[in-house]
């Protein structure tokens, strides 16, 4: 899994620490002894880590020194601290199958859970994925358990999709709760609806968490432009101020949000290679990568735009296979380490509704990721 390999002699150590990069890297430091556990970390600076771990130790020192256990070196050097965060996941997850998670400490990402496996679908925040093969949808990642509670509750406001966690057993004899007594809830308890008329309601709310609240958008602004067309101002205007009070819940949803299973999109990063910046995929939330990205093209391709080019590129990087839900948990929550950052190192680009990348922003963007400038500022949700 790591490019570099190189056996390490302690009488020769000036020489060693010589060849290796001061440069970012993830490492792996390997005894005589195949059967002893390794030593995993990840380093700004590897050539300044590996002399305080292999130099000749200090007298009265209590720093860790591994000059007289090691007798290999494994290395790899990394462009930027995303990847060395997934890198290092990955040597710890193939390493110590057992403990690797431990060694992590990572936090699962908050997603809103549209429960349709349920008679009755409602939703509710969780931090776990169920099976991969499983009816319900999830939806994220967000940055907290709060920013998610108050996104869906406020969304659900505009629905009439139940709020209670009980499985029900409708009974027309069945009170109600507060949310039907408002008019907030269609009432499956008692028989309010019919269950056609409720799975009707459910859909709506699916079509709103898949499209980001465009659904529903959509669906007012057309329900005011036929009143406006009938005459009905008052109803017009009732439908705008619906609009208005969603802006603002919209407004809260990040870019990162999407539907998990078709959570899609690339991410580009610096790299260790001059010339080069690197990509990662990401598809139903898996990442894989880094693959280099020249940013000039070979001599017999100059003739090749740059959409060609990436879209080429990521034809050689195949998507990973979804082999758990825990897995894909992990990815989850590598992303939303990186993302959320109040200042983070490299850009992401979402695909549409129809999985469809937006390369000439790509393209904007690989240029600033190679110069180092800022990203470009996100757009506000409509």
């Amino acid at each position: 899994m790591l490019a570099q390999r190189i056996e390490f002699d302690p009488g020769r150590d000036a020489e060693l620490f010589a060849s290796v990069p001061a440069a970012p890297a993830v490492f792996l430091l390997r005894g005589a002894d195949p059967q002893a556990e390794p030593y995993v970390s990840k380093t700004a600076n590897l050539r300044r880590r590996l002399q305080r771990l292999l130099g000749p130790p200090t007298e009265h020192s209590k720093k860790l020194n591994l000059r007289d256990r090691v007798r290999w070196i494994e290395y790899t050097s990394t462009g930027s601290d995303f990847e060395s965060g997934f890198l290092l996941y990955r040597l710890l997850r193939a390493t110590f199958p057992k403990t690797y998670s431990d060694r992590l400490r990572l936090r699962f990402a908050p997603l809103v859970k549209l429960h349709l496996d349920n008679e009755y679908p409602r939703a509710s925040i969780t931090t776990r994925l169920g099976r991969l093969d499983g009816k319900a949808l999830y939806y994220g990642p967000f940055l907290s358990r709060a920013a998610a509670e108050k996104f869906a509750n406020d969304s659900l406001d505009h629905f009439k999709m139940r709020r209670c966690v009980d499985d029900l057993h409708p009974d027309p004899k069945f009170p109600g709760c507060i949310y039907s007594e408002m008019k907030m809830c269609l009432a499956p308890c008692f028989k309010g609806c019919t269950d056609d008329e409720y799975r009707a309601e459910v859909a709506r709310v699916q079509a709103y968490f898949d499209t980001g609240g465009h659904s529903l958008v959509r669906e007012i602004s057309a329900q005011r432009d036929q009143a406006s067309t009938d005459l009905k101002f008052e109803d017009a205007a009732a439908h705008h101020a619906r609009l208005d009070k969603l802006k603002p819940v919209l407004g809260q949803l990040p870019d990162a949000v999407h539907r998990i299973d078709r959570l899609a999109a690339l991410m580009v990063q610096p790299s260790a290679t001059p010339g080069c910046v690197a990509f990662f995929r990401i598809d139903a939330a898996r990442i894989t990568g880094p693959l280099g990205f020249p940013i000039q093209a070979e001599e017999h391709t100059k003739s090749q735009s740059m959409e060609s080019r990436i879209q080429e590129a990521l034809a050689t990087l195949p998507p990973a296979e979804a082999t758990s839900s825990l897995e894909t948990m992990e990815h989850l929550a590598l992303l939303k380490r990186w993302y959320y950052r109040s200042s983070r190192v490299g850009e992401i680009f979402f695909a549409d509704e129809k999985g469809t990348l937006p390369l000439r922003r790509i393209v904007r963007g690989i240029s600033r990721v190679y110069k180092g400038e800022k990203p470009e500022v996100e757009a506000v949700q409509p």
